[in-house]
């Protein structure tokens, strides 16, 4: 089922894409929900929105062993955990700023799972539960800052830094699907999920045994090597076998 949230003239509603289709939501879509057959729209027709609004993102930097051979790091022993706020969240479509004070701001490509349910200190094994559903996501960095500061919240954080979309996939096996970004149409990162250094629902594990998550919360896994810079007027494109296509353009933020 691909859970998508978009909106209209009195606010915002979720549906479930079906066919071109969106079939409006009544009820919430962490607990119990139903579908309003008889009243769809088109989806041509529709501001479609990020389909989550998180209270946190808690991303992973270094979780695929080819991104670790291409910035020549060591395989960590634990998750490399770091946060992107709210604020840095867009949705399909919407531009990615280039703030004036970076001179680099790169793509980077990641599958993210959205949080089903409140989760604190779970296991491995009950991890699968918890989780709503997977969404496509850009982990926006200004490659120079992260490099002049030596940690990653400022190069990480800036707002329209962390796109996410199109749809929730809630029927996703996270364990082997394609991963790739591609820059004006021009293919620049590929992998699979199956050369992840930490599987998915041990990443869920981890990160709850450190902090609560809430319904929402976002938990990205890491990008494949290829990441590279993006410049004024360039769309960029993450893709996410089974989930879909998000796209973004690009713009100057001056």
């Amino acid at each position: 089922m691909k859970i998508i949230r978009y909106a209209h003239q009195t606010g915002t509603s979720y549906g479930v894409l079906k066919n071109g289709r969106v079939l409006p939501i009544r009820g919430d879509i962490f607990s119990d929900f139903r579908t309003e057959e008889e009243n769809p729209a088109a989806l041509e027709q529709l501001k479609i929105l990020p389909p989550v609004t998180p209270t946190k993102i808690i991303a992973v930097g270094i979780n695929y062993r080819d991104h670790a051979q291409e910035f020549d790091h060591h395989i960590p022993e634990e998750p490399v955990l770091f946060m992107k706020p709210p604020t840095a969240v867009i949705g399909p479509g919407d531009a990615i700023l280039l703030p004036p004070s970076s001179k680099r701001v790169d793509y980077e490509a990641e599958l993210a799972a959205v949080v089903k349910k409140e989760a604190h200190k779970i296991s491995g094994g009950e991890a699968e539960d918890y989780i709503l559903g997977y969404t496509c996501l850009n982990d926006v960095t200004a490659r120079d800052l992260q490099r002049k500061d030596g940690q990653w919240t400022r190069a990480k954080s800036f707002n329209t830094f962390c796109p996410i979309g199109p749809v929730i996939e809630t029927e996703l096996d996270p364990k082997s699907v394609n991963v790739r970004s591609r820059l004006n149409g021009g293919e620049k990162q590929f992998s699979n999920t199956r050369n992840f250094i930490f599987p998915m629902f041990f990443l869920l594990s981890f990160v709850s045994s450190i902090m609560k998550l809430n319904p929402g919360d976002i938990i990205a896994t890491g990008t494949p090597s290829g990441v590279g810079p993006m410049k004024d007027g360039d769309i960029v494109e993450i893709e996410v076998e089974g989930i879909g296509v998000l796209r973004n353009p690009v713009h100057s933020d001056e």
